[in-house]
């Protein structure tokens, strides 16, 4: 059994009243939830079920290390 650890991002949605949650290394994973918690809750079973997709028709799952986060300072 192989252990993928990736990164998602989570960002509040004032019209739904939660969370949208975002997997970037799987291209339309997403998912959201009413509390952080349930977000992510909700973004594991859609990676887990888009990692299942993945590998029944053979293709190679991207390698979670290779998404960078960084953080850029814009002063106006």
């Amino acid at each position: 059994m192989v252990t993928h650890d990736f990164n998602v991002f989570l960002e509040p949605d004032a019209e739904y009243g939660g969370y949208v949650v975002v997997c970037p290394p799987l291209p339309g994973c997403y998912s959201q939830g009413k509390t952080v918690s349930e977000a992510l809750a909700n973004i594991r079973e859609a990676i887990e079920l888009v990692l299942e997709d993945m590998g029944s028709r053979g293709e190679e799952i991207p390698d979670p290390s290779e998404v960078l986060v960084g953080s850029v300072v814009v002063t106006r």
